[in-house]
C-alpha cells in the first residue's frame, strides 16, 4: 500500500501517552514515511521511536529531536498536543493559564521556522483557546488550524448507541458545537438512530426527555468519565481522531465529524469552536450549525463562555485585544 503524502508530518508532545498513539495511528493508516517525534522530554522521546522501530512498519521512517528547529524544519503537517494533561478533579478550563503559554510558543514556532505548514491540528486542552492562540501567533489562514472538538460528537454517538443497543455506526448525524468543555452544546436535530430521526424519539417511552438529558450529561462528563476509571485523561480516542483529521488535512478520507475552528458567524465571532465542518487537502471549511431556538440558545451560551475565556487569556497578556489579532494575523481581518 502506498503512503498518502511523502510530505513531513512533525507530531508535538510524541513522548507523551497521546503523541506515542498518534505516531503509531499514523504509521497504521499509512499517511506518509516522513514522521518526526517532537518533545522535550529525551528518554521518553527515544523510548517512543524505539517502540515505532520495533513494531515493524513497511517504509515508515520515524525521526526524533528535542530541537524545535529540526522538528518544524519543512513540516507541512503538524500535530500538537503538547501541554499539559488533565488531572482527575480538574476541568479543561483549569489548565488555561499554563497551556495558553504553550500555545502562544507553539505558534510562534510554526511562523519561524515552518510557515509554509499545511495543516496545524491542536489537541491540548482548552483546546477552543490553545488553538485560537496557536492560530493567531502562526499567522496562518483559519482554514488552516483546527481544533479536537470531534471528540465530543463522537461520543454523544457513543452514549446514543449503548443506549438504543445498537451498532455505533448505526447511529448518524450526532453533533455537539461551541466549546470543548462542560459549556459544550449538545444538539438532537440531525441525529438518527437507525434511520429514526432522534427528534421524533425523544420525549417518547423510548427516550424519556429525563434519559435524553442523561445521555446529554454523559456527553459532557466523557472525558472526565475515563478519567475516573482509568485513573489519567483520555489519550487513544484523542490520537485516534486527531489523526483522522490530519488525513483529510493530506487529500485523505474528507474528515466530516465537527471540529473546532475559527469562526466569523455573525453574533459568532472571533473564537475557536466546533462547527460544522469539512476538512480535505483544500483546508478546513464550515456551514453555520442547523438546529432548534433552543439549540442555538445553548449554542450561544457556550460561545458567551468561550468569549469568557479569551477575555481570561487577553488579559494574561498572552492576546492582545481582538481588533489588534489582525496586526500579528492579517488573515484574521
Amino acid at each position: 500500500m502506498e503512503f498518502l503524502t511523502n510530505e513531513k508530518l512533525t507530531i508535538v508532545g510524541a513522548a507523551g501517552m497521546i503523541g506515542s498513539n498518534m505516531a503509531q495511528t499514523a504509521a497504521i493508516l499509512r499517511l506518509t514515511p516522513n514522521i518526526c517525534l517532537y518533545d522535550v522530554y529525551e528518554p521518553g522521546l527515544e523510548g517512543v521511536t524505539e517502540e515505532m522501530r520495533h513494531s515493524g512498519f513497511d517504509g515508515v521512517n520515524f525521526t526524533y529531536t528535542t530541537d524545535v528547529k529540526e522538528a518544524f524544519k519543512d513540516a507541512k503537517y503538524i500535530i500538537s498536543s503538547g501541554g499539559a494533561p488533565r488531572k482527575a478533579g480538574m476541568t479543561r478550563e483549569d489548565l488555561l493559564k499554563g497551556n495558553a503559554g504553550v500555545a502562544e510558543e507553539l505558534g510562534k514556532n510554526i511562523k519561524q521556522y515552518c510557515p509554509d505548514v499545511k495543516h496545524v491540528v491542536v489537541i491540548f486542552n482548552p483546546a477552543d483557546i490553545t488553538g485560537l492562540i496557536t492560530l493567531i501567533w502562526s499567522g496562518l489562514r483559519p482554514s488552516q488550524v483546527t481544533t479536537l472538538a470531534a471528540l465530543d460528537s463522537i461520543r454523544l454517538q457513543s452514549e446514543l448507541a449503548k443506549f438504543f443497543k445498537v451498532n455505533q455506526c448505526e447511529v448518524t448525524g450526532c453533533h455537539t458545537y461551541g466549546g470543548h468543555g462542560e459549556a459544550m452544546a449538545v444538539f438532537a436535530s440531525g441525529a438518527k438512530v437507525k434511520g429514526t430521526p432522534l427528534t421524533d424519539l425523544i420525549g417518547t417511552d423510548k427516550l424519556t426527555n429525563e434519559q435524553w438529558e442523561e445521555i446529554k450529561h454523559k456527553t459532557v462528563q466523557g472525558g472526565s468519565n475515563i478519567i475516573k476509571l482509568r485513573g489519567r485523561s483520555s489519550f487513544q480516542s484523542p490520537a485516534y481522531v486527531a489523526v483522522k483529521m490530519i488525513e483529510g488535512a493530506m487529500g485523505g478520507e474528507p474528515f466530516t465529524w465537527p471540529a473546532g475552528r475559527y469562526s466569523n458567524l455573525s453574533g459568532l465571532e472571533h473564537v475557536m469552536m466546533a462547527l460544522d465542518t469539512r476538512i480535505t487537502a483544500d483546508g478546513a471549511y464550515y456551514e453555520e450549525p442547523l438546529g432548534s431556538d433552543e439549540e442555538r440558545a445553548a449554542l450561544k451560551k457556550s460561545y458567551d463562555h468561550l468569549v469568557e475565556m479569551r477575555q481570561e487569556v487577553i488579559e494574561l497578556g498572552v492576546l492582545p485585544p481582538v481588533e489588534k489579532w489582525s496586526e500579528l494575523n492579517p488573515n484574521l481581518h
